[in-house]
C-alpha cells in the first residue's frame, strides 16, 4: 500500500503558475501509475493527467494539454504537476491517485485505489 500527500496549492492570478507535489510513502514501488484529478465546486471529479512511475510518457486531458506538465523525482518519491497559464476554470481541489501497475485506462478514477487528501487551487481573474 502507498500513501500519497499533495501540497503546493494556493491562490494565483490568471496567467500564473503553480507546482503541485504528490509525495509517496509506505511501500513505494516504481511500478505505480500516478494520476492527477481535480474537482471544481459543484462538479464531478475529472481526469487531469497521468504518468507511469517507471516510464517517461505522460498523458493529459485536452483541457490542460500544453499548459500542464507532469514530472517525477524518483529519489524523492514525488510526482509533480506543473501548471502554467492558469485560468479561472482551473480552480478546483486537486488530487493525486495511485494504482499498482500500468493502467491502460489511466483516465478512469475507479482504477486508482489510493488517493491523497487533495490540495486547493484557486485562480482569480
Amino acid at each position: 500500500q502507498v500513501q500519497l500527500v499533495e501540497s503546493g496549492g494556493g491562490l494565483v492570478q490568471a496567467g500564473g503558475s503553480l507546482r503541485l507535489s504528490c509525495a509517496a510513502s509506505g511501500r513505494t514501488y516504481n511500478s505505480y501509475q500516478i494520476g492527477w484529478f481535480r474537482q471544481a465546486p459543484g462538479k464531478e471529479r475529472e481526469f487531469v493527467g497521468s504518468i507511469f512511475w517507471s516510464g517517461d510518457r505522460s498523458y493529459y486531458a485536452d483541457s490542460v494539454k500544453g499548459r500542464f506538465t507532469i514530472s517525477k523525482d524518483n529519489a524523492k518519491n514525488t510526482v509533480y504537476l506543473q501548471m502554467n497559464s492558469l485560468k479561472p476554470d482551473d480552480t478546483a481541489d486537486y488530487y493525486c491517485a495511485g494504482a499498482l501497475g500500468y493502467l491502460i485506462t489511466y483516465e478512469e478514477m475507479n482504477k486508482y485505489p489510493y488517493w491523497g487528501q487533495g490540495t486547493q487551487v484557486t485562480v482569480s481573474s
